[in-house]
């Protein structure tokens, strides 16, 4: 092999390296039934907070946010698996479904609409049917026994848009919540690999990017 041919392939076996230490996945833990409760009501399809966050100025906030990112998110995609962005958000009005989506639910769950698209970006790029070695599904990454978990009876529901997103930003709301707000934490509680520093520090460099 060229020496040139050998130093792209020694790139890319570092970069698989790196991806593959960051995957991991949610880890099943017992949920108190008022947590279970709570948390089922969050994922409900019945969305009680739809109407307080389709007020005009939110409305107005949102559609400028997703104007910013749109761009962005179309840059994304194309350095994403190739090929297949087109199949999965090649028009603007699949592009703008999937902000829309994102904002509305981190909003929702009281979370930085760009951390969520940071989240997405480590733990899918942007592949909606991705499918982990663990079997973590969708953009978000989300563990089947979430929905076993929440009485929600087909995990392959993870695969619908606003399901998997509204599934991923609970879950990291909720695991907030247990870490008393700290999101180096939380998100190592998410990948199931608290206190190690790779999958944090991956997904904050990456909202970092997304912001203006």
């Amino acid at each position: 092999m060229q020496p040139a041919l050998q130093a792209i392939a020694a790139v890319m076996v570092a970069c698989c390296l790196s991806l593959q230490a960051l995957a991991g996945t949610q880890r099943a833990e017992p949920l108190a039934d008022a947590v279970r409760t709570a948390l089922s009501a969050a994922v409900s399809e019945e969305d009680v907070h739809r109407a307080a966050l389709q007020r005009t100025e939110l409305v107005g906030m949102r559609d400028a946010w997703v104007q910013r990112m749109q761009p962005l998110l179309e840059r994304r995609l194309r350095r994403a698996a190739v090929g297949q962005w087109r199949q999965e958000w090649g028009s603007q009005g699949l592009q703008r479904e999937l902000l829309e989506t994102v904002w509305y639910e981190a909003t929702r769950s009281r979370l930085e609409p760009e951390l969520v698209l940071g989240l997405i970006e480590v733990e899918s790029d942007f592949r909606k049917f991705a499918v982990s070695s663990a079997g973590a599904l969708g953009l978000m990454q989300v563990m089947p026994f979430w929905m076993r978990e929440l009485a929600q009876a087909d995990p392959r529901r993870l695969f619908h848009l606003r399901t998997n997103v509204r599934f991923g930003c609970v879950i990291l709301r909720h695991y907030l919540d247990r870490e008393a707000g700290d999101l180096f934490m939380a998100l190592g509680r998410y990948n199931g690999s608290r206190g190690q520093a790779a999958y944090p520090n991956a997904v904050m460099a990456a909202q970092a990017r997304w912001k203006p």
